[in-house]
């Protein structure tokens, strides 16, 4: 009988919907303990997602070459201009739109969103340096490989990244269900997404209008360049959207992306410079 493998995406739909469902019926200690996991998981993705940058974009900027310069440039504006775009857009539709939606509604229902069930027990992993700290890191770093060329460091980080993508491939990605899971059942069980379904049930579809029109321009720009239907890119990238609505949270969504990135084409060391910079200066969403 042959063996049924989902997808990722379908994964975390799953995830989603048991999340949902299992938050309405779980005991007390079953919430606990995936309150525990949850703790546990969530402060190793905030240990893990510096190092992550440091491993991905050094080695990046080091095989890109001196031309590394340029490309961080050009990364720049256009992750800030379609930040500008994006927010000018926003401010147009909210400024018009939501005085008439948002009459007489209050956010009361969504303002407590801790969670009502404690870890059984939590473990502090302080990371080594911040987000910011490891962006400045690698570009020091990897642009100084440009020039200096040392064979000895440029090996040493390269078997970082593979450390890295390793960890990726065998740690996050598989327990990133499960971790979202983790986040739903913790809303269901305090009624939180129906407090947040209650307030915000009349901007669902304005939001979500808004975010197919950025991403089809984005993503019409993108396969003007590159050559390729946007729509099939677009569709490539659903399972990091759907790992983003998730986990709230662009760092944690940086594996999925670059997974799904390399998958729609890009260059390996392209997508390792590109997806952690712009996850962290890239504020169209």
């Amino acid at each position: 009988m042959k063996k049924i493998k989902a997808g990722l995406l379908t994964k975390i739909v799953i995830a989603i919907l048991l999340g949902i469902g299992c938050g309405l019926f779980f005991p007390e200690w079953l919430q606990r303990l995936f309150a525990t996991f949850n703790g546990l998981f969530s402060n190793f993705l905030g240990f893990f997602v510096p190092l992550l940058i440091v491993g991905l974009i050094v080695p990046g900027i080091a095989h890109v070459g001196k031309s590394a310069g340029r490309l961080l440039g050009l990364t720049v504006v256009l992750a800030y201009s379609f930040t500008l775009f994006s927010g000018f857009f926003t401010w147009g539709v909210c400024h018009s739109v939501y005085p008439y939606l948002l009459e007489g509604a209050t956010l009361s229902d969504v303002n407590e969103a801790g969670s009502m069930f404690v870890p059984y027990f939590t473990v502090d992993m302080p990371p080594l340096m911040g987000v910011m700290s490891a962006l400045i890191v690698a570009f020091v770093i990897g642009l100084g490989l440009t020039v200096v060329e040392g064979k000895t460091l440029r090996g040493v980080f390269d078997d970082f990244s593979a450390i890295v993508i390793l960890t990726i491939n065998k740690v996050i990605i598989p327990l990133l269900p499960l971790y979202i899971f983790g986040i739903f059942l913790s809303m269901s069980a305090n009624d939180q997404v129906t407090g947040v379904l209650g307030v915000f049930i009349k901007l669902i579809v304005v939001i979500f209008v808004m975010t197919v029109v950025l991403l089809v321009v984005q993503f019409g720009l993108a396969g003007v360049v590159a050559g390729k239907n946007p729509f099939r890119m677009l569709r490539q990238m659903m399972t990091a959207y759907f790992t983003a609505l998730g986990t709230q949270s662009s760092a944690a969504t940086i594996p999925v992306t670059l997974q799904q990135t390399i998958n729609n084409g890009v260059d390996p060391a392209i997508a390792r410079f590109v997806v952690p910079l712009c996850a962290t200066i890239h504020l169209s969403g």
